[in-house]
């Protein structure tokens, strides 16, 4: 079967999407589309949502952090920015989900807008609630674990 000539071919714009949970969570590209699809169809309905075209093109996630590439149709960026903004849990950890920039074509998204942390996640002690807990440092994050739950927090806090 032959290929569209590029002029008939649908546009497409990808989302270049960073997400950061808690430490402890865990989960896969699959659990994060479908929390993509639902967010999108609440929102804008099962029409909207069909015409948006919502798919998790790339993935990576780990140690509470990650990031992922959305495929949208072309127009319906707002929408599917909406959608991501709507999404509060994923497997059911929390998480944030923030849209890191927009692009034509996969290879742009990649090179501006994703790229893997220098420096990985390390333990650490802190002083918190006038006693020593054990926390997780990416960056400029500290998520402090207290009661068996992680408390996120930032160098601010503690200085």
């Amino acid at each position: 079967m032959k290929h569209l000539p590029k002029h008939l071919r649908p546009k497409r714009r990808y989302l270049a999407v960073g997400i950061e949970s808690t430490p402890d969570a865990s989960f896969a590209r699959g659990d994060f589309q479908r929390e993509l699809w639902y967010a999108a169809q609440n929102l804008v309905g099962d029409v909207g949502s069909a015409d948006a075209d919502l798919t998790v093109i790339q993935f990576h996630f780990e140690d509470g952090a990650g990031e992922a590439i959305v495929r949208v149709r072309h127009g319906h960026t707002e929408p599917a920015r909406a959608a991501i903004a709507c999404i509060a849990r994923i497997n059911g950890a929390d998480c944030g989900l923030h849209v890191r920039g927009i692009s034509g074509t996969i290879r742009a998204c990649e090179e501006k807008y994703l790229g893997r942390p220098s420096e990985g996640a390390r333990q650490r002690t802190v002083a918190f609630e006038h006693d020593d807990r054990a926390a997780i440092e990416r960056e400029s994050v500290l998520d402090v674990r207290v009661d068996g739950e992680y408390i996120g927090a930032t160098h601010l806090d503690f200085e």
